[in-house]
């Protein structure tokens, strides 16, 4: 199981064929690396589930290959969201192989290990992110400066900030910790993956999602792709466009899970600080899981706070899934500005 996320498998892939297995999107959510939090929040399962659907569906459209199948519960069958009749839990996707990744202490992880053992299908363990904006909580102001994606200041500004033209990142996807990628590091870690072909997959993955947020009245600020490898064609996998994934906006104000990290930071600074101190101790001590190092378990968020994060994360797939800023009818959710009102409420 993911930190969100179930994992079903029909058929296992093999060193030479894939697949079939599902996702089962849970209420539960997970912020800075911590896997899942104490709480859950009522249909964020089915709001993602949707929302990811949503746009795999539009990526079909636009010609993009992906492991998506198509949505169906409890093992039924497997159809489109048109044939839906309320939102969806479950996704049907096409498996691939996910090697071990070793970790040898100091000599850091053996990535040439994970992929002598891949076979003829894998999963990229790269995250490929793509950023049309920096919001505030952006960990790219911390690593780069603004002239260096293209802006014409030499600090960044208080308030979020549009970029000239998408700026597309390498991540690691399987380490304790996400370490950003130069471009060279990122092409050795990808193995068989062109990273040409995977920054291409992530500027069209963020051109269809920017069309369809805007469309339902949000600005699509940042987000990211995991890849697949498969007998040399390369696609998108887990799933994308959701508010897990993906940072959106309505009128200069949060839609994603940020608005849950920042209250934690407002709110909590002593555990997020414990975080910090853990992931810095794991480094001095060469070790990868930093968990077991804090000191602090995470608070868990007050009723109110769930029920204004719930009420987001419904109103925003109605939007999105409709393509319409006044909504759907999947969730019976408050309008997307009445939701996006109440999180300057907390």
């Amino acid at each position: 199981m993911t930190s969100v996320k179930e994992f079903r498998v029909a058929e296992a892939a093999t060193e030479t064929a894939v697949g079939r297995g599902r996702f089962r999107f849970t209420d539960a959510y997970s912020v800075f690396d911590w896997g899942q939090m104490p709480d859950a929040i009522p249909q964020k399962g089915a709001a993602l589930c949707l929302t990811g659907a949503t746009t795999f569906e539009l990526l079909e459209s636009a010609g993009v290959p992906t492991h998506y199948r198509g949505v169906g519960d409890a093992d039924g069958p497997i159809h489109s969201l048109a044939d839906a009749t309320e939102p969806p839990r479950e996704m049907a996707i096409s498996l691939v192989r996910v090697p071990e990744l070793p970790h040898r202490g100091a000599d850091g992880y053996d990535y040439e290990a994970f992929h002598a053992t891949a076979g003829d299908n894998y999963l990229v363990p790269l995250e490929i992110v793509f950023r049309n904006a920096v919001p505030v909580g952006s960990s790219l102001r911390r690593r780069r400066d603004p002239r260096a994606v293209g802006l014409d200041r030499e600090t960044w500004p208080d308030e979020p900030v549009e970029l000239p033209e998408p700026v597309v990142e390498f991540s690691t996807k399987f380490e304790e910790r996400d370490r950003y990628l130069d471009r060279e590091t990122a092409d050795e870690i990808a193995g068989r993956a062109s990273v040409d072909r995977l920054a291409e997959l992530a500027r069209t993955v963020n051109d269809v999602v920017t069309e369809r947020a805007a469309a339902a009245g949000l600005t699509h600020q940042d987000g990211k792709i995991e890849c697949y490898w498969v007998d040399g064609e390369v696609g998108v996998a887990d799933v994308a466009g959701t508010f897990d994934e993906n940072r959106f906006g309505y009128e200069g104000r949060q839609v994603s899970k940020e608005v849950i990290r920042q209250y934690y930071k407002r709110e909590h600074p002593a555990w997020v600080g414990a975080v910090s101190e853990a992931k810095e101790r794991a480094d001095e001590a060469e070790v990868a899981d930093w968990r077991p190092l804090c000191e602090r378990e995470p608070p868990a968020l007050p009723g109110k706070v769930v029920e204004t994060a719930a009420n987001l994360y419904t109103a925003g797939a109605n939007a999105y899934a409709a393509g319409d800023p006044e909504g759907s009818e999947w969730f019976e959710a408050p309008s997307l500005a009445e939701a996006v009102a109440a999180v300057e409420e907390l």
